[in-house]
């Protein structure tokens, strides 16, 4: 317990992170260990399983309580009753008393046993789409290396004419009963059955394609209806996608993290879109028609005369539809003046007879301006 690094570490959080911000960075921690994406890196198993660990501890508003109190050892079984006394952990102790008045912690000794039925483990998967694709929505075809139930043997983990047979150690229980003298009198503790692995049945011939695992690792497709309107980090859930269960329980799940390719006109805020388009100082001036792209089509838009640079217009619906409902969010176009760069002698002489045409007439904000400047400096 003293080498394992603080689980706010592990996470690279500060302590007193909220829910969201602690789940945000399992999710990108995950993303980057898992074994999926680091194949034979034994470095990189190890740290997916202290993130899990860690996430498992800190995603519990209980165990991290004790956890924020006491540190490891407020969240460590083995740790005990001020971490020793004699006693094996919390879990040990529940255990005994439950064997000295028949079970009467927790419900009954049957409700601790460890063969019941287990949901397969869940599995996270990263795509990759278009901001259109966010936008209206698509299918996606993904590959995924996972464990699935073997074929040949339908995932009993028998040979072919072979079955399971009820484990001798434990007879089927899954469970070892252990008897100890504390100075407390005799206690009963019970452990999971090391041959059977708590399941409560051995297989007398492992199945030659999975070795008796009843599963074997395989690259899957599957397919992903990914709706209209999602984000960056999206998560779409697909039940049953996971892992297999085991002793007849449900697969695992799988979370599907959307990510989204940034657009090069268009910013996202949320359903609103915004979009810069550069106008010249004559249609700023003068007014002028132009045309103003969205996600699906041309539309023609009419800017008024004296419109100044940095000035936002509205183009209602033409945004991103809502992922839960069926408005549509806004175009939001800030106009930019594009001064030109490079010009010949006669443009700069012409430019320069209206700019001190308009100099006389000195109106406006800039009148307003040479005011205030003249009051300054007087």
């Amino acid at each position: 317990m003293a080498d394992k690094r603080d689980y706010y570490e592990v996470l690279g959080i500060q302590k007193g992170a909220s829910e969201s911000e602690i789940k945000s960075a399992f999710r990108k921690m995950a993303m980057k260990y898992h074994p999926d994406r680091n194949p034979g890196d034994k470095e990189a198993e190890e740290k997916f399983k202290e993130i899990n660990e860690a996430y498992g501890i800190l995603s519990d508003p209980d165990k991290k309580s004790k956890y924020d109190r006491f540190g490891h050892a407020g969240v460590d079984p083995s740790a005990g009753f001020g971490g020793g006394a004699g006693f094996g952990g919390f879990e040990d102790i529940f255990d005994m008393f439950g064997g000295m008045f028949g079970g009467g912690f927790g419900g009954g000794g049957s409700s601790r046993r460890r063969n019941g039925p287990m949901k397969g483990r869940d599995l996270q998967q990263e795509v990759v789409i278009s901001f259109e694709e966010a936008a209206f929505g698509i299918k996606k075809q993904i590959q995924l290396s996972k464990y699935v139930e073997c074929d040949k043997c339908h995932g009993t983990g028998a040979a072919e004419g072979t079955s399971k047979r009820t484990c001798p150690t434990c007879n089927g229980t899954g469970e070892v009963r252990t008897t100890q003298r504390t100075p407390f009198g005799q206690f009963q503790s019970v452990t999971q059955c090391q041959q059977c692995g708590g399941s409560g049945q051995v297989v007398e011939k492992p199945c030659s394609e999975c070795s008796g695992s009843g599963k074997v690792r395989k690259t899957v497709t599957i397919s992903v209806d990914i709706p209209a309107g999602v984000d960056n980090e999206s998560v779409i859930s697909i039940r049953g996608q996971g892992e297999p269960g085991t002793n007849g329980g449900p697969n695992g799940d799988l979370y599907v993290v959307i990510r989204v390719r940034p657009h090069s006109l268009f910013k996202r805020d949320g359903q609103d879109l915004w979009l810069e388009i550069p106008i010249s100082y004559a249609q700023a001036a003068l007014g002028d028609d132009i045309v103003v792209p969205t996600l699906s089509e041309k539309v023609s838009y009419s800017i008024p005369a004296g419109t100044q640079p940095g000035t936002v217009f509205r183009l209602k619906g033409k945004g991103i539809k809502g992922l839960r409902t069926s408005r549509m969010g806004d175009l939001y176009v800030k106009v930019i003046l594009e001064v030109p760069t490079k010009l010949n002698s006669e443009q700069k002489r012409k430019i320069k007879e209206l700019g001190e045409i308009l100099d006389n007439d000195n109106h406006g904000k800039k009148k307003s301006f040479s005011d205030k400047m003249k009051e300054l400096f007087k």
